[in-house]
């Protein structure tokens, strides 16, 4: 299966029966990236989250519906 990568637009090929393949021809709303734009994506959060000026919401806790 061709894909295209959503932020530097470059064309893999991925096995046909893979789980990514199958998660992208069955759900249209996921995307792929590919691997170094992840990693790159990846590196400038942490890198952001080391600053201590970047709040990091991780979802929703039951915590925090108690008052």
């Amino acid at each position: 299966m061709r894909v295209k990568c959503v932020i530097c637009e470059t064309i893999n090929d991925i096995p046909d029966f893979s789980g990514l393949a199958k998660r992208l021809r069955n759900r249209p709303i996921h995307t792929y990236m590919c691997e170094p734009c992840s990693e790159r994506i990846a590196d400038n959060t942490k890198a952001r989250l080391a600053t201590g000026n970047f709040q990091f919401y991780r979802g929703h806790n039951a915590h925090d519906e108690e008052f």
